[in-house]
């Protein structure tokens, strides 16, 4: 009987010992310093991760839930508009929305990578009894998988309608145009929001997040409402938030920034493995899987595997579990059923491609760390399970 490995679905210590003496003297300087607020780090970063993205400004803030937030505000979405975006998302798309009093509309997902369906969002924009007071979409780049942003800028064009990215999961991930060129995700939005949660490709140690746009005015918005609508300190323009990203988080992802290749083309490599893997042991004809780009289309944040039913679906996350491989489900329910969006008057059964989503996905172990081994254990232990389901 083969020994039971323990392989987790994330693990941070594998990647700090890799970056230690880095991080440790970058924090010593930081705290030498005395300047932990909005330091040097925190423009260094900025400047950084703008170049890295090709974009104009970068304004960072304390988590990707604030970005979010912030750019719907910037863009003035408030009571009795609309904006459209997709049920099957971490909360913050559509609380972002809300908590500017603003409505969301649900548009249901593709079925292949889970992202929103541009199909359904043109139909919205047409047909919509209110369309006159949509103001914006947020599609959301799921599992670090890009939304067509050749088409989605051609919708943002043709029914004049702002665009914010959410990009917590895809930074680093691009879309290749019918022209040739490529863009990356959070480069064709009005404003694009990006996490830096720990388990994010490019997370730091704690939360962070930031807004990315090419429209100066725009940017200088986010960057009053990042410090309570200040345009200089003590004077107040509108009211905001305190939301800034403190001189730690971006002293240590300056040091993530420049890895940042390097993971992306390790999990893409790990993706590889799997898709390998499933299809040597016979697996597709149990399991869907995301096929491989052979570019940077999707980048893995996490790696989505689904099956035929929610009944299988549990019960092989059990079997894992007992076989010390540790699953994650993104995400168990779609925003149209949570209770706090009762009001929105959504039911079950208006949105199936979500719906099944949320029954019968699976996250399985994915960080640029991930040994071969653990993967064809945890594939080997897939198999098992079907041998005898």
């Amino acid at each position: 009987m083969e020994e039971k490995m323990q392989v987790p679905l994330f693990d941070l210590t594998r990647q700090y010992k890799k970056i230690k003496k880095d991080v440790l003297k970058n924090l010593d300087a930081v705290f030498t310093s005395g300047n932990v607020i909005m330091g040097s780090n925190v423009k260094m970063f900025e400047k950084e991760v703008s170049n890295y993205l090709g974009v104009k400004n970068a304004i960072s803030v304390a988590n990707g839930s604030d970005a979010l937030r912030l750019s719907v505000q910037a863009l003035d979405i408030k009571k009795g508009d609309y904006v459209i975006t997709t049920p099957y998302t971490f909360f913050a798309t559509a609380s972002s929305i809300v908590l500017n009093q603003a409505t969301p509309i649900f548009v249901d997902i593709e079925e292949d990578f889970f992202n929103i369906d541009l199909d359904q969002v043109e139909k919205v924009l047409k047909t919509h009894p209110k369309k006159e007071r949509i103001k914006g979409i947020i599609p959301v780049h799921l599992f670090g998988k890009t939304v067509d942003l050749e088409r989605l800028e051609n919708i943002k064009n043709n029914y004049k309608v702002t665009i914010i990215e959410d990009c917590a999961q895809s930074i680093g991930s691009v879309w290749y145009y019918s022209s040739g060129d490529k863009k990356c995700s959070g480069t064709v939005g009005d404003l694009n929001a990006f996490s830096f949660f720990p388990t994010k490709n490019l997370g730091g140690y704690g939360d962070g997040g930031l807004v990315v746009t090419n429209n100066e005015k725009l940017a200088d918005r986010v960057r009053k409402l990042r410090v309570h609508g200040a345009s200089k300190k003590y004077y107040h323009d509108e009211v905001g938030y305190n939301s800034r990203l403190d001189e730690v988080q971006a002293a240590i992802l300056r040091i993530k920034l420049k890895n940042l290749d390097y993971y992306i083309e390790r999990r893409i490599q790990k993706a590889q493995y799997y898709n390998k893997f499933f299809e040597e042991k016979g697996l597709d004809k149990y399991i869907n899987y995301p096929k491989y780009f052979d570019n940077r289309v999707h980048v893995y944040h996490q790696y989505v595997i689904s099956v035929k039913n929610e009944e299988e679906r549990d019960k092989l996350k059990k079997f894992l579990k007992e076989n010390g491989i540790e699953t994650g489900i993104y995400y168990p329910l779609g925003l149209h059923l949570q209770k706090c969006f009762e009001n929105l008057g959504y039911k079950e059964g208006d949105f199936p491609i979500t719906e099944k989503a949320t029954r019968t996905t699976l996250a399985l172990p994915m960080f640029p760390e991930l040994t071969r081994y653990e993967q064809e254990y945890v594939v080997r232990k897939i198999k098992e399970f079907y041998a005898s389901f």
